[in-house]
């Protein structure tokens, strides 16, 4: 195929002899080419002509080859693709397929979205996230966007309650409130999520209120709008959690965070090339003053007690005194035990219980320390004449109905009759012995009654006598062996 500059040449030649064979003579082709270069100018084709559609073995996969390089955002190599394609059916070569995964690189690069930096502004926003770090424990994360100063915390939940109380120790420790507050969409702060739009809590809106920032939340699914705090929570977990092993309570993980905390926040951070304590000062220029009135922060969870003297923690219950029903109490864990704090001041300790156990004090409950007694009421005339006999009476009834004695009313009817001819004395304490013996039918109280004083009376063996009898002498059984017979 002749190029464009060959053509226009062959046509040059063409008008200047005037005829197929001359102008194929000057320009070195046969009178063929002549003639269809001067068709192709009259008909008014293309010059060139189009190349024709190559059929490559790597077509079949290139869905499977393009969502991969997707899904990794270009970053699979071929030598990782070639099981999957074989898989799918490709029957060619390796090279080929890199040449495949090479130009599908090249067009995802030229699709892939691309981001402006976030430049941040002193005082602007804070950053906050949760991350767990055990089974009953997690962290809490926050960096103030601007200066870089980090705040790391532990706690049991991630709870409302909890959330706001460390949020406002670290405002207290900021010592200003930012203008933002950057926050996923957490469960604990937010009322649900209507066209994309996140609600938040109504306590959380109050606490915002009461602190003078504004609620602000990642967008869905978009972790670009997350990555700093995102990545202070994996540092905090690479170069603090990890070095010790976990800790086994929020009492010893805070004891680690606050050494920890001083030694980030006073050294060059390495995007900054700044110290974030000394960054911080200038951005406390920025920052929303403290309200005056605040609350103090809050150590522990807050619960109400309730009718029965006790209140709910971790889906165990525990007593507290009497006065004290109706009034709200602060709840934590030091250690193996829950303290639990009116004003400030300590109330009571109790052992940590597992999940719906309990930890209930008798001295809580001085009226009710006993158990509850079902009391004996007597309906007929009966049960009237028979409970009229005293407390040996009772007994034997509770004792007879707790045995399980058929027919008992009837068994009391004729028990009654029996007064009359033995009398009051001593069908009392026939009923006494029968009683002792679990004998409750009225044919062994007629027994008792014929047996009369005569009947023994076995009692538990009580102490051995000492009757001070002389002690004989005992040889040992030595002196009675063959060898020393003589």
């Amino acid at each position: 195929m002749k190029s464009t500059r060959e053509q226009l040449n062959i046509l040059d030649a063409f008008h200047e002899v005037g005829s197929f064979r001359g102008a194929a003579r000057l320009c070195g082709v046969s009178d063929v080419t002549v003639k269809r270069v001067l068709e192709r100018q009259q008909t008014g084709g293309p010059w060139s002509k189009p190349s024709r559609a190559v059929i490559k073995n790597t077509d079949s996969v290139q869905e499977v080859i393009a969502a991969k390089v997707r899904a990794t955002d270009g970053r699979i190599s071929a030598k990782r693709l070639l099981p999957l394609v074989r898989a799918a059916g490709y029957t060619g070569s390796a090279r080929n397929l890199r040449r495949a995964v090479a130009r599908s690189k090249a067009a995802w690069r030229g699709q892939r979205r691309t981001y402006r930096p976030w430049v941040p502004i002193p005082g602007e926003y804070l950053a906050m996230d949760w991350t767990p770090v055990a089974v009953d424990l997690q962290m809490f994360c926050a960096v103030l966007c601007w200066s870089r100063y980090r705040f790391v915390r532990f706690a049991r939940d991630q709870k409302l309650e909890t959330t706001l109380a460390l949020l406002a120790e670290c405002f207290e420790e900021l010592g200003g409130v930012p203008a933002k507050v950057l926050t996923d969409r957490m469960g604990c702060l937010k009322a649900g999520v209507v066209a994309n739009q996140v609600v938040p809590q109504a306590d959380y809106l109050r606490f915002a209120a009461h602190f003078s920032f504004q609620p602000d939340f990642c967008e869905a699914a978009d972790p670009e709008s997350k990555g700093v705090v995102e990545h202070l929570c994996g540092y905090a977990q690479r170069d603090l959690v990890v070095p010790a092993e976990g800790f086994s309570s929020p009492e010893a993980g805070n004891q680690a965070a606050l050494p920890w905390c001083l030694e980030v926040n006073g050294r060059v951070h390495s995007e900054t090339q700044a110290v974030p304590l000394v960054r911080l000062e200038q951005e406390r220029q920025s920052l929303l003053k403290l309200p005056s009135l605040r609350p103090p922060l809050r150590r522990g969870e807050v619960r109400k007690v309730d009718r029965l003297q006790t209140v709910r923690f971790a889906s165990a219950r525990y007593s507290l005194p009497e006065h004290l029903v109706g009034q709200q109490v602060e709840v934590r864990v030091v250690g193996q035990q829950v303290v639990i704090e009116r004003g400030g001041k300590e109330v009571i300790r109790h052992e940590l219980k597992a999940p719906g156990e309990s930890s209930i004090l008798d001295e809580h409950y001085p009226r009710h320390a006993k158990r509850p007694v079902r009391a004996v009421r007597p309906r007929t005339a009966t049960e009237l004449a028979f409970l009229g006999m005293g407390p040996a009476a009772e007994h034997f009834l509770k004792a007879a109905a707790a045995a399980g004695t058929s027919r008992l009313a009837s068994e009391l009817a004729q028990i009654l009759p029996l007064e009359a001819s033995w009398g009051r004395g001593p069908l009392v304490e026939a009923l006494e012995r029968a009683t002792r013996f679990n004998r409750f039918r009225a044919e062994d109280i007629r027994a008792i009654l014929a047996a009369g004083p005569g009947a023994p009376n076995p009692a538990a063996p009580g102490e051995p006598m000492n009757l001070g009898l002389p002690e004989a002498l005992v040889r040992p059984l030595s002196a009675y062996a063959l060898e020393l017979v003589q």
